[in-house]
């Protein structure tokens, strides 16, 4: 596929055992709705920043901001506990898991998003709303209700993990796994 512009993003990476976690999730979902595309397990992540199609030195910049702003930031716990959407109420373009609410999470986006700032990007504007992409594009012949958020969430006992890292990655259009990590910025650990 030629003429595909790649495209980068900053991301809260989630570890190796997540991932396998929600994999089961996402294979146990599947056969109950029907999205167009379901995302890879390997490509599961929390989106922090957006560039876009973004030239290397701007990139090079905001590393450089980011390493030295990341030093200050401590590893902390996150928690998966629901489910939800974005779109059309009957036929959501986005189906993903949502996080509880955290400082932490907010303090590091913040950083990461004034050093894109700082070094240059534009990035949209609507308020942070931290969630884990988990299908794209509803494809049912029946509406999409938001009673099967609550009936199907799979997260009633909630599922934590130690957030240890903000990656670059670089995607790949037309692959599966598409996101592939360019930069790792580790987070402080907790003494």
């Amino acid at each position: 596929m030629t003429g595909q512009q790649t495209h980068y993003f900053y991301a809260l990476e989630l570890p190796g055992e997540t991932k396998e976690i929600l994999k089961g999730t996402i294979h146990s979902l599947q056969g109950e709705l029907p999205f167009k595309t379901w995302v890879h397990p390997q490509d599961l992540h929390i989106t922090l920043a957006f560039l876009g199609n973004a030239p290397e030195a701007k990139i090079q910049a905001a590393n450089e901001v980011i390493d030295a702003a990341l030093k200050n930031e401590a590893s902390f716990k996150m928690e998966i506990d629901h489910l939800g959407i974005f779109g059309r109420k009957d036929s959501p373009r986005i189906f993903w898991a949502g996080l509880e609410e955290s400082a932490e999470l907010n303090d590091v986006r913040d950083a990461v998003f004034t050093a894109c700032v700082d070094s240059g990007f534009t990035l949209e504007t609507r308020p942070f709303s931290p969630h884990i992409t988990i299908a794209r594009k509803w494809v049912g012949e029946e509406a999409f209700t938001a009673v099967q958020l609550e009936a199907m969430n799979p997260f009633k006992k909630e599922l934590t993990f130690q957030a240890e890292r903000v990656v670059l990655y670089k995607t790949h259009l037309g692959k599966s796994p598409k996101y592939e990590p360019i930069t790792l910025f580790p987070l402080a650990s907790r003494s």
